[in-house]
């Protein structure tokens, strides 16, 4: 009965030392996979989209003019955040801007603006 034993350790302490040595040229070969030598393809790059954007502040009300010179619409938004604590923030409507195209996007607060800033939404 000790045979058995000491042959089923045996055998285990021999698999552990193979796997140990397969599992890391197994992940080389897998991360060199295709014609020896040949650099892998580039990854394709995104074409360019999204409207540009200029913010100002004029006391209390915030103004953003986006302008999209891009081939795909554009959906964007004004979020104005109100200095005090009192004062509402406000999300204005969104809008689709074409290409070519220009919107006007504008808010207030009743008292000082803490930050204003335009989110974007990309649509194909």
């Amino acid at each position: 009965m000790r045979r058995t034993h000491h042959r089923t350790r045996y055998l285990l302490a021999s698999c552990a030392a193979v796997a140990a040595l397969l599992v890391p040229a197994g992940l080389y070969a897998a991360g060199h996979v295709g014609a020896a030598g040949a650099p892998a393809p580039p990854a394709p790059r995104p074409e360019p989209s999204g409207a540009e954007c200029r913010t100002a502040v004029h006391g209390s009300r915030v103004v953003a003019y986006c302008h999209n010179p891009y081939p795909s619409t554009d959906r964007v938004q004004l979020h104005t955040e109100c200095a005090r604590w009192w004062d509402i923030d406000a999300d204005s409507e969104p809008v689709d801007v074409g290409p070519g195209r220009t919107v006007r996007l504008d808010d207030r607060c009743w008292k000082e603006v803490g930050s204003a800033w335009v989110t974007h939404e990309t649509r194909v």
